[in-house]
């Protein structure tokens, strides 16, 4: 990836989940970037996790959902790295 994270996905069937660490090193510029990408999820996030340090977390549905029910694919995201 151009800003120099590894991002990882995780396919759900009706969304895709992509996270990645992002390191204390990361300039305002980068910062910029990744919300901008970010932005452009259905649902995203960061979390902070006490093996793992902070992570960015996007959700993406691959189906038009029947509902707007955006927590359901959020709390899925969360499977995908643990704590």
């Amino acid at each position: 990836m151009a800003l120099g994270l590894d991002p990882q996905m995780k396919d759900h069937g009706n969304h895709a989940c992509i996270e990645t660490e992002v390191p204390d090193s990361t300039t305002a510029e980068s910062w910029g970037v990744l919300l901008a990408l970010l932005e452009t999820a259905d649902q995203f996030g960061l979390v902070s996790s006490a093996s793992r340090g902070l992570i960015a977390w996007a959700a993406v549905r691959m189906d038009a959902p029947a509902t707007d029910d955006a927590v359901a694919v959020a709390g899925q995201c969360h499977q995908l790295y643990g704590s």
